[in-house]
């Protein structure tokens, strides 16, 4: 069954072992998020040459995704590896406990982010182990920050700090994640993901860097804003104009901003992705309790359906394929979800679709394709494409009709795997324009997507293999091509 909504898979303890990957990506991954916020480089090195080889032993490109840790701001380690804190409970986080080698103990803890002391005021609200303890803050006096405990529970090592509302100056690029992209980027990682950004800047430096990075291999990743941070929701647009898309990271993102705001957030964020043509990626907890049992729960599934039905582009797993029981069933029931729920929509060209206006040849092209075989209710577009732009701007709009983006270059088809309701394969692009239109025709036909006399609808650009080209379409009846 076609399936247009895409799977982010990550990898960890439950899912390295080739043959589990193997059948994972055959189960529906699209692509593989590698998480730098635990391991060394040499783990996600070798992480990625499995990736490679498991994609090629299923005869597919999967996309990877570097993730980035980003200014993850913890409480140290106890000497009891945990304490319990009850309500009412004082609580001291000082910057400067643990910098001669003291463990916390149920009176004080120490804090990775020294400038915590100088990012709060009396009455904050501190949440910590993603807002599971919250505790209120008394006074500060220099490094450390007396608190008293409003929700308790067990804290243990190294557990996150949110500060509700957001405004901690952390920057979103840490020393960490500037080595982390140059491992990223010799591996020519796919999509790198940056965590906390605030503004567009944090997203332009992120991208100079990993071009720098990427530079000896002649390789330039996409850029993935994670929205985690209430900071970044008034600068949604210009942290999208600055990125080629961003993930809906619900965890961070509603201990900072309340669970209640999220879900409203979701849909308006991938709405403003697809309106801007960038990508959108759902994630956190979409089918949590699949880490420990074989089905999900119908809250679970019901998550995963609206996200696909909002139009993200790609639901994404964390734990449940990282280090949960069943990575392979959680694919295939995601896999599932979304073939489902995309059956279930009623699919039509944007009521305000005749009013665009585009300044683009290509781009000009990829829209009057849309409206061409939303008419003729065609069985196929194809886009005969280099950067796979054109492929891209179609698949921000809600169209029954599958979109193949036919490249000769395997960077490209990796990142088009991204890409909802597009399949990428490798096409050379050689011989002029007949000659590559007659092989695209052979090869949907090959993969049983197409049959002889079906309509299809084709562009490209001439002359052939230039970037942001494509000024050509063609309505092709197949097996009748002249």
């Amino acid at each position: 069954m076609y399936r247009g909504t895409k799977i982010v898979a990550t990898i960890g303890p439950a899912s390295t072992d080739f043959d589990i990957l193997v059948k994972m990506i055959r189960a529906g991954v699209d692509v593989v998020r590698l998480n730098f916020s635990h391991g060394k480089a040499q783990d996600h090195i070798d992480r990625a040459n499995l990736v490679r080889r498991a994609a090629a032993e299923c005869g597919r490109e999967v996309a990877i995704m570097a993730d980035m840790q980003g200014p993850k701001i913890r409480v140290g380690k106890f000497e009891e590896g945990k304490i319990v804190l009850n309500n009412g409970d004082r609580f001291i986080l000082d910057a400067k406990w643990g910098d001669n080698g003291e463990l916390g103990n149920q009176e004080r803890v120490g804090l990775d982010y020294k400038a915590l002391p100088r990012d709060v005021k009396p009455g904050d609200k501190l949440l910590l182990n993603d807002g599971l303890i919250v505790l209120i803050v008394d006074r500060v006096v220099g490094h450390e920050i007396f608190t008293t405990v409003k929700v308790g529970g067990d804290l243990s090592n190294n557990k996150g700090i949110n500060r509700q509302g957001g405004g901690l100056t952390a920057p979103a690029l840490t020393s960490k994640d500037m080595e982390d992209i140059k491992t990223a980027m010799s591996f020519q990682a796919d999509y790198l993901a940056i965590s906390f950004p605030k503004s567009a800047t944090d997203m332009e430096m992120a991208r100079q860097l990993a071009n720098i990075a990427g530079e000896p291999y002649g390789h330039k990743p996409m850029m993935i804003a994670k929205i985690e941070r209430a900071e970044a929701i008034p600068l949604l647009q210009e942290i999208l104009d600055a990125s080629d898309g961003i993930m809906v990271a619900r965890g961070d993102l509603a201990v900072e901003v309340g669970n209640a705001a999220v879900p409203a957030l979701q849909k308006r964020m991938i709405r403003m992705a697809r309106d801007s043509n960038k990508l959108a990626i759902t994630a956190t907890q979409m089918m949590e309790s699949m880490i420990v049992n074989a089905v999900p729960t119908r809250a679970e599934v019901s998550d995963v359906a609206n996200a696909v039905l909002d139009g993200t582009d790609a639901v994404m797993t964390s734990a449940e394929t990282a280090s949960g029981k069943y990575p392979i069933e959680t694919v295939e029931m995601m896999a599932a979800i979304c073939v489902e729920a995309e059956q279930s929509e009623y699919n039509k060209i944007d009521v305000d679709f005749l009013n665009k206006q585009f300044t683009r040849i290509d781009q000009t092209i990829a829209y009057g394709t849309l409206f061409t075989a939303h008419h003729l209710a065609v069985k196929a577009i194809v886009a005969l494409t280099e950067s796979g732009s054109t492929a891209l701007w179609m698949s921000r709009h809600s169209i029954d009709t599958p979109i193949f983006a036919l490249t000769p270059l395997q960077a490209t088809q990796r990142k088009a795997s991204l890409y909802r309701n597009v399949r990428a394969f490798n096409l050379p692009q050689e011989g002029g324009s007949h000659a590559v239109l007659r092989k695209a025709e052979e090869l949907l036909m090959k993969e049983g997507f197409v049959r002889k006399g079906d309509l299809i609808v084709v562009t490209w650009g001439s002359p052939m293999g230039q970037a942001g080209g494509t000024n050509a379409l063609k309505i092709v009846r197949v097996g009748e091509f002249d």
